[in-house]
């Protein structure tokens, strides 16, 4: 199993650039997929950009596309989240996530490791 430790997060005026870090241990982070989740207060959990091990094809969800870059440095066991053009509605704690599947999933059940998260806040 990957241990996953998110960094990076802070509080930024709207229409800045953040840079989340997911630093991971264990032997499987080479063939795990990666993913990012957020949880905004009183919502459920919800994906925010994946990247499978096999190929580095990345997803997004719509309401990020064009703002946020996911990517991943299997030699530094490292998968990173640039967040940029952020607006307030972006304000959550954002979470790493990992599953052995080649397939990126959008359901946060189907991940098997988590971090503890880091949070994420936009002023207007």
């Amino acid at each position: 199993q990957v241990q996953l430790v998110e960094s990076g997060g802070g509080l930024v005026q709207a229409g800045g650039s953040l840079r989340l870090s997911c630093a991971a241990s264990g032997r499987t982070f080479s063939t795990s997929t990666m993913a990012w989740f957020r949880q905004a207060p009183g919502k459920d959990r919800e994906f925010v950009a994946g990247i499978r091990w096999i190929d580095d094809v990345t997803n997004y969800a719509d309401s990020v596309k064009g703002r946020f870059t996911i990517s991943r440095d299997n030699a530094k066991n490292t998968v990173y989240l640039q967040m940029n053009s952020l607006k307030p509605e972006d304000t959550a704690v954002y979470y790493c996530a990992s599953r052995t599947s080649y397939t990126v999933s959008t359901d946060p059940t189907m991940y098997t490791s988590w971090g503890q998260g880091t949070q994420v806040t936009i002023s207007s």
